[in-house]
């Protein structure tokens, strides 16, 4: 049995963050799929890494760009983790 106050679409939602980051994806691939250049004239002009293109996305004031920060500090901790053990044996 429903409640009162239960309004049709209410239900559980995708967070907004998740949303941002999806069309911030969409946005960078139709960038390059409509470019009209060829594959090696594309890498050539295309001197950013990808770790450089999300930490500006991460800077930017639209949703998911804090999430976008926080996945690179995760995944640095991961990498200095894997470092360190690296040197234990």
């Amino acid at each position: 049995m429903r409640s009162k106050n239960h309004h049709p679409g209410s239900g559980p939602r995708i967070g907004r963050g998740l949303i941002g980051i999806a069309l911030i994806g969409m946005l960078s691939l139709g960038g390059a799929n409509c470019s009209g250049g060829g594959g090696e004239d594309q890498a050539a002009q295309d001197t950013l890494t990808r770790r450089q293109k999300d930490s500006i996305i991460s800077t930017l004031p639209v949703p998911g760009a804090g999430a976008v920060g926080k996945a690179l500090d995760a995944a640095d901790a991961a990498k200095a983790r894997a470092e360190q053990h690296d040197t234990i044996g």
